[in-house]
């Protein structure tokens, strides 16, 4: 049994592997219909719970298909269906879990809560996201970088905007795939220095620049995220906006990273804001092939956390 919490808690050569079993599964479905053997259905007979504290599209979406493409059902629950730590306890309720489901996928705010789950529970707990990690997006984007451009490794990745979970779980790849990460964004926005220090460690290079045009020279690849969280307040979107506005992702700031640099978003995108439309619609973008590579990439992960 194997949880997936984050990149940087999973070993370099699994992580590899998942990757590399995600490609295998998306091909093997693309135009090849066949039977469906017990090695294509690596959850037949199994029950997976998708609890989300927080709303979701892309992740409840691609975690229930992906189930049940693997043979598998899915109950989906909602915060305050099960009211986590509100009354019982985190460790009460993984124990309880444990004995009704076959694996736990969780999106909740607070890491801790993750943690416990994965601490107490008896079967795989999958992170879905946290305020602080967003994991299972960054292998989808790992995949979608390397069917387009080839390995990863070694590449210039630039975040633009606010160095928030999407960001973090960047830098935990970046340590754990060999690439580079620079950082543009207000300093108020800076990601966690342990993020940071964690993709040092590992022996990459990690650069905070202010300045936009400076950061995308070079860049193999230019990702960004939404400036505004579903929680914050009128005034504090305002303030965000007046911070952001200089590293919105525009053709101009495009056209000083490589001509062949890919653009990723993990939606989703208040377009005209964070990116303007030229951009996600145009040729270096790759978001619809990223959205839908959460679904392969999170099959591979429930397939490794099963050890099937």
């Amino acid at each position: 049994m194997n949880h997936f919490l984050d990149i940087h808690k999973t070993d370099k050569d699994q992580l590899r592997l998942i990757i590399d079993s995600a490609k295998a599964m998306k091909t093997a479905r693309d135009g090849q219909p066949k039977a469906a053997t017990d090695h294509d259905l690596p959850l037949k007979d199994r029950m997976v719970a998708l609890i989300f504290e927080k709303p979701s599209t892309r992740t409840r979406t691609s975690f229930d298909v992906g189930v049940r493409q693997m043979g598998g059902q899915t109950m989906v629950l909602s915060g305050s269906d099960m009211q986590l730590g509100h009354g019982e306890t985190i460790a009460d309720t993984a124990r309880v879990m444990s004995r009704y489901v076959d694996m736990i996928m969780i999106r909740t705010f607070d890491e801790s809560v993750l943690e416990e789950m994965a601490e107490y529970a008896t079967v795989p707990v999958i992170n879905g996201l946290t305020d602080r990690t967003h994991p299972c997006q960054i292998m989808a984007d790992v995949l979608t970088y390397e069917e387009h451009r080839g390995p990863i490794a070694g590449k210039k990745v630039v975040w633009c905007g606010d160095g928030n979970n999407v960001c973090a779980s960047f830098l935990h790849a970046a340590g754990q795939f060999g690439f580079d990460l620079t950082f543009t964004g207000p300093v108020q926005l800076d990601p966690e220095m342990e993020f940071v220090g964690f993709a040092r460690n590992q022996g990459v290079a990690v650069t905070i620049e202010r300045d936009p045009t400076k950061a995308v020279e070079g860049a193999d690849l230019v990702v960004t995220d939404t400036w505004i969280s579903m929680h914050d307040a009128q005034s504090a979107r305002e303030r965000r906006h007046n911070m952001l506005r200089p590293y919105q992702v525009n053709a101009r700031l495009m056209e000083r990273a490589k001509p062949d640099a890919l653009f990723m978003h993990c939606l989703p995108a208040h377009r005209e804001e964070e990116v303007t439309s030229e951009v996600m619609d145009g040729p270096n973008s790759v978001i619809w092939d990223e959205a839908e590579n959460r679904l392969h990439a999170q099959k591979a992960i429930m397939r490794w956390c099963l050890g099937a």
